[in-house]
C-alpha cells in the first residue's frame, strides 16, 4: 500500500521521472533552476509546480505534459484524425499509384527490352514516396522523435543481447 502512495506523488524538483518525449530516459532537475533535463534525449523542460506540468523549451512547438501522479498526460492539443483527413491521406497515396499502375497495365512495355521493369518499379516508387510524405507529416505534427526512438531501441536490444554490459 505504501508503494501506491509513492506512485501518486505531486511533481517535485527532487524526484526523477520518465521522460515524456523519448519514454526511455530519466528527467531530473537542473541545478539551481526550476527546470528538468533528460539524460537520454537531452531535451530541457520548464516545470510549473502549481499546474503540475512540464513544457519543452528546446523545440519549435511548445509541447506540454501534465503529471497525474503516475505518468505524463499530453497537455498540448492533438488533432483528430477525422474520416475526411483519413480519406484524403489514403487518396493521396492510392490515386497517383493507381494512375501509374493503370498506365503501365494499358500501355505495357515490349517484353525483353532493356527497361521493361521500369513501369512496375515506378508504380512501387510512387506508392512508397506518397506513403513517406504522409508518414512524415504525421511525425512532424506529433513531434515524434524517430531518431531517439531507434537509438533507444538499439540500446535496449544491445543490453538484452549482452546482459553483462547492462551495468555500464
Amino acid at each position: 500500500m505504501s508503494s501506491y502512495k509513492n506512485l501518486n506523488k505531486n511533481l517535485s524538483i527532487e524526484e526523477v521521472y520518465t521522460c515524456p518525449v523519448c519514454y526511455h530516459g530519466q528527467i531530473s532537475a537542473i541545478t539551481l533552476m526550476d527546470a528538468f533535463s533528460c539524460n537520454f534525449c537531452n531535451h530541457i523542460f520548464t516545470a510549473d509546480m502549481v499546474r503540475q506540468s512540464l513544457t519543452i523549451v528546446d523545440s519549435s512547438f511548445p509541447l506540454s505534459w501534465r503529471w497525474n501522479g503516475k505518468k505524463w498526460k499530453a497537455d498540448h492539443p492533438q488533432a483528430e484524425w477525422s474520416w475526411v483527413i483519413q480519406l484524403l491521406a489514403v487518396a493521396f497515396i492510392l490515386l497517383p499509384t493507381t494512375l501509374i499502375g493503370l498506365s503501365a497495365y494499358f500501355f505495357p512495355p515490349i517484353p525483353g527490352t532493356t527497361l521493361c521493369w521500369l513501369p512496375i518499379f515506378w508504380t512501387g516508387l510512387t506508392f512508397l514516396s506518397h506513403l513517406a510524405i504522409i508518414v512524415n507529416i504525421v511525425i512532424d505534427y506529433y513531434q515524434f522523435p524517430v531518431k531517439l526512438y531507434f537509438k533507444a531501441l538499439v540500446k535496449h536490444l544491445w543490453f538484452r543481447i549482452s546482459p553483462q554490459n547492462s551495468s555500464i
